[in-house]
């Protein structure tokens, strides 16, 4: 029985012709493991089955007749000379190396394979981690330029309050002053709080009606609620002193003589 050719030993392992042919003809007829090679790598595309356009016949692992050779024909040319002859026992060999090498690339690609997967996840994982990162950073962005934020508002808070509190004093210090006349008619005015009771009085007698004296007769200060009538020794006493401040009002009337 004659040699396999590889070709032949291809088919025999279980690969299609037409992807046999085609290994062998990508791969310049370098042999069975360079073809198993080119197969197994290409097992998966999708024009594995596709044939080539016009594949040589040296190339696609079969012997070139006498005439793609151009030499001599007939009995007494080397041509004649047939192959070595292989044993049942040795051609089962044969077959077997080819499979065991068909394993063993089969294993080489399933580890390639497992390698390339360990590595696409160790770089699906590392981009995991960066992403994680980039929106760890972009969080903690956020919250600071809230709590910066938030410290503004305060500030600004702060000093609105701050800014009332001083217009409240500037209040205590000058408030309207209200005096009702016996008529029932009133007359506001705005005095300081250190200011004596005495202004309040002379600003009085100086702006009441006929009823009052226009002007001449001297006039008496009462505060409403408590009752309390103002002496000549309050007149000489701050508004802020006597409880005048921030508003008060006061009622004039005619000072009795005695």
């Amino acid at each position: 029985m004659a040699e396999l050719t590889a070709l032949e030993s291809l088919i025999e392992m279980g690969f299609p012709r037409g992807r046999a042919e085609k290994a062998l003809a990508l791969t310049g007829n370098q042999g069975i493991e360079a073809a198993m090679d080119w197969l197994m790598e290409h097992e998966d595309d999708p024009d594995v089955d596709e044939p080539l356009a016009n594949p040589l016949g040296h190339i696609l692992g079969r012997e070139p007749t006498p005439t793609e050779q151009g030499g001599p024909e007939g009995p007494g040319s080397a041509v004649g000379e047939s192959k070595p002859i292989l044993t049942e026992e040795e051609r089962q060999e044969q077959t077997k190396r080819m499979l065991e090498l068909v394993a063993q690339k089969q294993r080489e690609r399933e580890e390639r394979e497992e390698r390339e997967a360990l590595e696409r996840e160790r770089q699906r994982r590392r981009q995991g981690q960066e992403l994680s990162a980039a929106r760890q950073r972009l969080q903690e962005d956020e919250m600071r330029r809230a709590a910066e934020e938030r410290r503004r508002e305060k500030a600004e808070e702060l000093a609105a309050r701050q800014r009332v509190r001083e217009k409240i004093e500037r209040d205590k210090a000058e408030r309207a002053k209200k005096v009702r006349l016996p008529d029932g008619s009133s007359l506001t005015q705005t005095f300081r709080a250190r200011e004596q009771l005495a202004a309040v009085r002379l600003y009085v007698e100086l702006h009441r009606g006929e009823e009052l004296g226009g002007g001449q007769d001297p006039v008496q200060l009462l505060s409403g609620f408590p009752r309390r009538a103002f002496s000549e020794a309050d007149m000489e006493r701050p508004l802020q002193e006597l409880g005048l401040v921030p508003s008060a009002v006061l009622i004039v009337a005619k000072k009795c003589p005695g």
